[in-house]
């Protein structure tokens, strides 16, 4: 009896092909559904900081790149950059190079900076007398929250962190900052009393404390929240000498939750601070010198006193940064995507069944093929 070799041979040969090719097709079908369930559950945040359960979002806005309207000028050392600012001010007479900052910070839950948008009507004052009362933002300092309808560069320094690609900070903005410039380098004095809030939420932001830096240029490796110390502790002020003709305080405010008027147990806080929210102008401003605690809303929001052309002098704007690779300066990001994410959640393979089922088309054709070969 002979054997028909060529008619085993095709049988085979299509045998491994009809394999080969149900394999080929289970395969990406499980590669398909990987990548699908991969691109709905991975969802990354916009670029800067971003917080979870917290009652308002980070603020995410870029520092200016050089070129840039707001850019102003950068050490060739790379030990500072500056930013423009229209709270920047100088001194008439122009007795030296003395220069500094004093800014506010206000952060969310988290930490990460917010523009005051759910603190609406609410003030953070801080008193500057007699050592800042030529200009036209300070005695006292008043910041107006939310600052974002109030001020044209709402936020214009970069204070906190650090990045590899900026000479100081993170390449994001986080505080709102007034600016001075031409007091006496040997022996002038800036000075600043406690800071303290006022207006319609004043209950819920908290002064945290005080970051000053005395030296010539501004370190941003620092934490707000963790480095932040007394009035007291901070110095209050500082004074110019010839090795330090610049100078720095942040005042480090953070939000603290919902107002008491807002939650059930409003009525029954009235022994602690549930007046402070009522009347705060009347109870907070005893936390500060007392000088000036009349004068929240003198602030003159886009001061017109700028004049960037002098700022070759400032030899240590310090507390700014530079760039940042993203033009995104818009707001932040939240976790709103999460919700979507629940169906994939439920089964990690989307189209399983169907994979199981062509693996059993796979067997049945390959059972029955072997069987033809018999």
């Amino acid at each position: 009896m002979s054997i028909d070799t060529s008619h085993s041979s095709r049988s085979s040969a299509l045998f491994v092909t009809v394999l080969v090719t149900l394999t080929a097709a289970v395969i990406v079908g499980l590669v398909a559904g990987a990548g699908v369930a991969s691109s709905v559950t991975d969802v990354s945040p916009l670029a800067g900081p971003t917080g979870e359960n917290v009652s308002e979002d980070a603020y995410v806005e870029a520092v200016p790149e050089p070129g840039d309207e707001w850019f102003e000028a950068e050490a060739a050392d790379g030990s500072w950059i500056s930013y423009v600012n229209p709270r920047d001010e100088y001194r008439d007479p122009y007795l030296g190079q003395g220069s500094g900052k004093i800014c506010v910070a206000l952060v969310n839950e988290a930490g990460e900076p917010i523009t005051g948008e759910t603190v609406p009507g609410t003030t953070v004052t801080v008193p500057t007398g007699e050592s800042l009362e030529w200009h036209s933002s300070a005695d006292p300092m008043v910041v107006q929250y939310p600052v974002t309808d109030h001020y044209e560069r709402p936020l214009d320094a970069d204070q906190f962190g650090t990045a590899d690609h900026v000479p100081q900070g993170d390449g994001y903005v986080d505080s709102h900052c007034i600016e001075f410039h031409g007091l006496h380098h040997n022996g002038d004095e800036i000075s600043y009393g406690e800071a303290f809030v006022e207006g319609e939420h004043a209950d819920r932001i908290e002064i945290v404390g005080y970051i000053q830096q005395d030296g010539q240029a501004w370190n941003t490796d620092i934490d707000p929240i963790e480095d932040a110390v007394s009035h007291e502790e901070a110095g209050g002020g500082w004074v110019y000498e010839p090795d330090g003709s610049h100078g720095q305080v942040v005042v480090v405010a953070q939000l603290t939750g919902t107002d008491s008027a807002d939650d059930g147990s409003s009525d029954d806080s009235d022994g602690e601070d549930g007046d402070d929210g009522d009347k705060s102008e009347g109870d907070d401003s005893d936390d500060g010198d007392g000088d000036s605690d009349d004068s929240s809303g003198t602030d003159d929001p886009g001061g017109t006193d700028h004049s960037g052309d002098d700022h070759g002098s400032d030899d240590s704007s310090g507390g700014d940064d530079t760039t940042s690779p993203g033009d995104d300066s818009t707001v932040t990001d939240s976790s709103d995507t999460t919700d979507d994410t629940d169906a994939v959640r439920d089964d990690d393979l989307p189209g399983f069944g169907a994979l199981v089922a062509l693996l059993a088309v796979t067997v049945v054709v390959g059972v029955t093929l072997r069987d033809r070969r018999r």
